[in-house]
């Protein structure tokens, strides 16, 4: 298959003019090396910390690493050698001592962004411009160039003229395939790929990061996560169920939120209302992960599992967060839950102003928009709501909402 081109390239490229380090983090197999691989200048060398050779001297001789490996370069696994950031600092600031160009000096690649943030912060503050990537966005798969998800109306028109109309069948394919390029770029079974990912690739970076001892109760844990993908995340409810420590779940959940596997949205909350839900909600980066570990093989088996509408509202959701990432724009996401279970599925926010976003599996849902009026009492600026739907038009569903087509997401 041949190369799909990335929504944040030109962003990268761009920062890359005006800072001397760019980092980009993410999920493990992603397709960050590969991009960077692609869009990189001719003289700029590819270094992977993973070849043991390489890292011996990354670690015990940065200097000497620096010697053979000359600017501009690409180190890819960087959380792998955090002992280079001091180094990387020295070269950056003796360019810009002598008066030298130290733009674009380093890029570097890592799957543990948390880690990385803190260590690259630290060191190399005002330095470097940080990137998050996921696996694809259903915008890159179809060749749209969609940019941020922006709730305002007459952004969403425009963006329903540019988007290309999928059926069910379509949405729930992509929904199990998910977004990982090797399963586009190899042909592979998502059985088969996935599989391969997470014996491989993701419970190596687990045990990288430290907080895991017990790898067949992490895989059980797992597998409980993906199932209730969408639901609020109740540390105290997951130990009991699991028979676990609360200690070890919170840190279980680090895990995966610091690796990318899972998105943690926090409640919209003010202290003044005291019926409001203080529970974050989860949601799976990669719908194709959740459907491989709650044994989904097919796009039949999805429509008719139990958990379809959590699986469709996982996409919806994942696919805004990429939209974020690729804009290279601070997320400001929250969902409204109350003791009277009114919910509302997401929030927008925007300045003062509050999108309210339901997510329906059904066409045209009725009744949809009923929930966004909890917000009408709460003195704040809310716009006009959305269901996201697989509907095939952007139409108005009541006074001040509108079904919106998934397939323009």
């Amino acid at each position: 298959m041949n190369y799909i081109n990335r929504a944040i390239e030109s962003k990268i490229i761009d920062a890359s003019s005006h800072y001397p380090v760019v980092m980009v983090c993410g999920q493990r197999q992603t397709g960050k090396s590969t991009m960077l691989v692609h869009i990189k200048e001719d003289d700029r060398t590819y270094v992977n910390l993973r070849d043991p050779y390489v890292l011996e001297l990354a670690t015990e001789s940065p200097k000497g690493f620096f010697d053979e490996y000359r600017p501009p370069l690409i180190i890819d696994e960087f959380q792998l050698a955090p002992q280079l950031l001091s180094y990387i600092q020295y070269l950056v600031d003796e360019k810009k001592r002598l008066g030298e160009n130290n733009h674009g000096m380093i890029w570097l690649t890592g799957s543990q962004k948390f880690l990385m943030m803190k260590n690259v912060s630290e060191s190399l503050a005002g330095r470097c411009a940080f990137f998050d990537m996921s696996s694809f966005s259903s915008a890159e798969l179809d060749g749209r160039n969609a940019g941020l998800f922006d709730p305002d109306l007459d952004s969403l028109r425009k963006r329903c003229d540019e988007a290309k109309l999928k059926s069910t069948d379509e949405i729930f394919d992509r929904i199990r395939l998910g977004g990982m390029p090797g399963i586009y770029s190899e042909g592979m079974e998502p059985v088969d790929f996935f599989r391969d990912y997470v014996s491989s690739y993701l419970m190596r970076d687990v045990l990288e990061y430290g907080q895991v001892a017990k790898i067949p109760e992490f895989l059980n844990f797992l597998r409980y996560m993906a199932v209730t993908t969408g639901q609020e995340l109740n540390i105290s409810s997951v130990s009991k169920e699991l028979c676990l420590n609360r200690a070890t779940v919170t840190n279980w959940v680090s895990v995966l939120n610091a690796l990318g596997v899972i998105r943690v949205i926090e409640p919209f909350y003010r202290n003044d209302i005291k019926r409001m839900i203080k529970t974050p909600k989860f949601y799976f980066m990669d719908t194709g992960l959740v459907c491989y570990l709650c044994r989904i093989t097919s796009s039949e088996n999805l429509r008719s599992h139990p958990r379809a509408g959590a699986l469709f509202e996982t996409y919806v959701v994942s696919e805004i967060v990429k939209s974020y990432y690729n804009a290279r724009t601070d997320i400001d996401l929250c969902y409204y839950r109350d003791t009277d279970k009114r919910e509302i599925d997401l929030i927008a926010v925007k300045g003062e102003k509050l999108y309210p976003i339901e997510i329906k599996l059904n066409h045209s849902p009725s009744g949809a928009a009923k929930n966004m009026k909890v917000l009408d009492g709460l003195g704040m600026d809310v716009q006009p709501g959305i269901v996201i739907c697989p509907n095939e038009k952007l139409v108005p569903c009541g006074k001040d909402a509108w079904f919106f087509p998934v397939s323009a997401l």
